[in-house]
């Protein structure tokens, strides 16, 4: 399935949800289902900066593919970043690089977070385009 069907698909799921609460609720399903990152990858290194609670993505590059491994000590954000890494992981750099996440918008999930939060989105989306960058150089 590539990045565009996968947002695809949420963008419908998310439509199906009738209101903001079973929305939040999904988000955090998503995170519960996440599997938790070894301690060992909890590093300073892997934290992403600007979030409000600790999110850590840790990266594997395999076979020309991009793979994500994430954690929270929030149950809001882990469910946010289960669902980055559910679209992003298993790609190719170029794909993911070439992606957008129009779909955020599509679902209407940075309008309900706080800024805080928001901004903690914004730097999840970053830090997983930049681990991109840098595997598309080798």
């Amino acid at each position: 399935m590539t990045i565009k069907e996968k947002q695809q698909e949420l963008v419908e799921e998310f439509a199906f949800l009738d209101d903001w609460e079973q929305k939040y609720e999904y988000i955090i399903d998503l995170g519960k289902e996440l599997k938790p990152l070894e301690e060992t990858k909890k590093t300073e290194e892997n934290l992403i900066k600007g979030c409000q609670s600790k999110v850590w993505i840790d990266v594997e590059y395999r076979e020309g593919k991009v793979f994500f491994y994430a954690d929270s000590d929030g149950i809001l954000p882990k469910g946010i970043i289960a669902l980055l890494v559910g679209i992003y992981s298993g790609h190719t750099p170029k794909e993911i690089i070439d992606s957008d996440f129009e779909f955020i918008k599509e679902i209407g999930l940075q309008e309900f977070l706080s800024p805080t939060r928001a901004n903690g989105l914004m730097e999840m989306t970053k830090q997983i385009k930049f681990y991109a960058l840098a595997f598309q150089m080798k």
